[in-house]
């Protein structure tokens, strides 16, 4: 009897110890991702032009200054056109501040100058990083007669975590646009 006893303990004792750990799922991040980017050139019947993302739609408003909506990131880029009528200097201040005024809430700011001689674009291209409203912004100028500013929005609280797979994907067409930005004169 005492060599049953032993037997079951045993059994026991080895069928419980052989059994993995029981652990909860480390919290799992979600992967945004989208479609490799296609552009066409945006002519919205202003001074200049630039190449469009496919995903966003184009929302005119006056004067030239657009609306690049994405509906599938919730976030749009805001372009204002302005002619430069001898105020150079104040368009340059107003741009830099508009971009420093997230420094509140940014992580950082990171200037990144914009030069293109041979089509006369000249710029200035801020990134900011945390959870400022705005993730990016740039300003394109000829220096004489054109100015654009830019700024990119999400239709959500500012959450860098969450929107940065987002924020990177239009950070790349706002590079696109500056890069492709030609002059009508």
């Amino acid at each position: 009897m005492k060599h049953k006893i032993f037997f079951f303990i045993a059994l026991a004792i080895f069928s419980t110890s052989c059994k993995e750990e029981v652990l909860p799922k480390p919290k799992a991040m979600l992967r945004l991702e989208y479609p490799v980017a296609n552009y066409q050139t945006a002519d919205a019947g202003c001074v200049y032009t630039f190449d469009q993302n496919s995903l966003s739609n184009i929302k005119e408003n006056k004067d030239c200054s657009l609306v690049l909506d994405y509906p599938i990131m919730k976030g749009s880029i805001y372009l204002t056109y302005k002619p430069v009528q001898g105020n150079l200097d104040t368009l340059l201040v107003d741009a830099q501040k508009l971009s420093y005024e997230h420094v509140v809430k940014a992580d950082n700011i990171v200037e990144q100058p914009f030069i293109n001689k041979e089509d006369g674009v000249y710029g200035m291209f801020y990134e900011v990083s945390g959870n400022a409203a705005s993730q990016s912004q740039f300003y394109v100028t000829d220096s004489t007669n054109h100015f654009v500013t830019g700024s990119l929005y999400f239709y959500a609280k500012p959450n860098y975590d969450s929107i940065l797979p987002a924020a990177m994907y239009l950070q790349n067409d706002i590079r696109r646009i500056m890069e492709s930005l030609r002059w009508k004169d």
